[in-house]
């Protein structure tokens, strides 16, 4: 089976915690792990953030209990249930969820301090989203914000002229560490125009190489013999690397071809062009930052 939702998890841990005793986070999901019979592939299915799935459900559905007030945790990284959670216990849930939380003051507070919780806004229509936790809701919230961003990104370049977008490549060659200065990488971007080169950029500040570019504003598909061309030229100036950026899509034959020749040739179509250019602070700044904080054991530890 695959990774249980969030609330699956609840009486499962409950359960776990039944015999009173205190335990670790780590044995209760290695209990639940059997009991739910998950296989290896499912224990290592990851959240964006690099963390196990299933483990960041385990911890966020201790985080919602102890909220609750139905589990306690004497010590970082362990639990034992309370008298709440007993009595809990005692009504043979089939199947708890936040809803069931929500009778408790205590978790009530913790959900909604500014008054929303676990809920994102889709054309207007609030959505509550309780089969996630917390992590993979801000995880989800923040690609859709990518995903729009990097959508008008793309339609704002290619609304723009193609001497734009020459200057946008001359931009980013240098946030991607190339060219060295401005100055000396616009003197030779886009002033070339022979033979299938758009462009030519020192690959280091001392000049030690040359990347020779070529750069299509289209939106249709750079076929195979558009590659072929550029690597024509390439062997015309006896260079060794080239980068072709577009801001359309490259056909799986182009990309295949790329990847066969001996030429260093590297392909940048319009979504990794976006990808780099929010990545490197090109055409986008930051309007929020969230900074997500946990406890540093370390403090709290005595010598």
């Amino acid at each position: 089976m695959s990774v249980p939702d969030f609330q699956s998890v609840f009486v499962p841990l409950l359960k776990f915690a039944s015999d009173g005793k205190e335990h670790t986070i780590r044995e209760a999901r290695e209990q639940i792990a059997r009991e739910m019979e998950l296989t290896q592939e499912d224990l290592a299915e990851k959240i964006s953030s690099g963390q196990g799935k299933f483990e960041n459900r385990v911890h966020w559905a201790k985080a919602y209990f102890i909220q609750a007030g139905i589990l306690a945790s004497p010590k970082r990284g362990s639990l034992i249930i309370t008298e709440r959670g007993k009595e809990l216990l005692s009504e043979n849930h089939k199947r708890i969820s936040i809803k069931e939380l929500k009778r408790y003051p205590e978790f009530v507070k913790f959900q909604t301090p500014s008054g929303k919780a676990n809920v994102f806004v889709m054309d207007n229509v609030v959505i509550e989203n309780a089969n996630e936790t917390p992590d993979e809701i801000l995880e989800h919230s923040y690609q859709r914000i990518y995903n729009s961003l990097a959508t008008e990104l793309l339609a704002r370049i290619k609304s723009n002229t193609p001497e734009f977008f020459e200057n946008l490549v001359i931009d980013l060659m240098i946030k991607l560490g190339y060219g060295g200065s401005r100055e000396e990488a616009g003197q030779s971007v886009g002033k070339v125009g022979d033979g299938g080169i758009d462009g030519i950029i020192k690959e280091d500040k001392l000049g030690l190489d040359m990347i020779y570019l070529q750069a299509k504003k289209w939106d249709s598909s750079v076929g195979r013999p558009d590659i072929q061309g550029f690597v024509g030229a390439l062997h015309g100036k006896r260079a060794r690397k080239g980068v072709f950026i577009t801001t359309g899509t490259f056909s799986k034959a182009a990309i295949e071809y790329a990847n066969s020749i001996e030429t260093k040739v590297i392909l940048i179509d319009g979504e990794l062009l976006v990808k780099y250019m929010i990545d490197y602070n090109l055409g986008v700044s930051t309007v929020k930052t969230f900074l997500i904080k946990s406890i540093d054991s370390d403090y709290f530890t005595e010598e």
